[in-house]
């Protein structure tokens, strides 16, 4: 059975999904725990109250990013990860920490990548006025909402959509999606090639 670890900074709603899937679906793999770099996270709360183990690393008690990373990949490393899913998790990792978890480390990102990375992307989609957004589930890299791309969902901009709306209805494409393509993962159904994901046939990418 293999085990995941779940980074988070907040509410964890797609911890959550995945938390939910995995035991629904009776997959290979437990979560072993949810981690997260502030101490009043509150998908703490509901990792505990699922008998997850769950631990803080205070971002805040570090100097440096190096010195942090170096705590944080501690507390991982204590429950032998065979992937680490970032889920909300707030903070720019450094090269040395990407490079530990190279290939068994994903994030879900709120634009369609490689357009908007970073913060606000659905205010960015509303003022470039695109008639689609959505998200995107991809291996975590040192640059930044970068790496192979393992997964998106698309939805349209309609008519009246505001940041709020639009990001709504992005969020309930991502708790579908990154369940879905955590299990892929889980299931040995993904390989990087040349940069790329590639996947067991019959396995669409695309959600919306």
């Amino acid at each position: 059975m293999k085990n995941i670890v779940i980074l988070i900074s907040g509410r964890g709603s797609n911890m959550e999904a995945i938390v939910k899937a995995c035991a629904a679906e009776g997959w290979n793999a437990r979560i072993a725990a949810v981690i997260s770099n502030r101490p009043g996270a509150a998908g703490l709360g509901f990792a505990e109250q699922h008998g997850i183990a769950t631990a803080v690393v205070d971002h805040k008690a570090f100097d440096t990013r190096e010195a942090f990373d170096t705590e944080l990949q501690r507390a991982i490393d204590a429950h032998a990860p065979d992937l680490v899913v970032l889920a909300g998790f707030m903070r720019i990792l450094t090269p040395g920490f990407t490079a530990h978890y190279a290939g068994r480390m994903l994030n879900i990102h709120p634009s369609l990548l490689p357009a908007f990375p970073g913060l606000h992307t659905h205010q960015a989609a509303l003022d470039f006025g695109c008639k689609f957004a959505g998200a995107t589930v991809h291996f975590v890299t040192a640059e930044l909402d970068h790496g192979a791309i393992v997964a998106q969902a698309v939805v349209p901009v309609l008519d009246g959509d505001d940041e709020q709306t639009l990001a709504a209805r992005v969020l309930q494409q991502e708790h579908l999606m990154y369940p879905r393509a955590v299990r892929w993962f889980i299931d040995g159904q993904l390989r990087i090639e040349n940069g790329r994901v590639l996947q067991t046939a019959g396995v669409a990418q695309q959600f919306s």
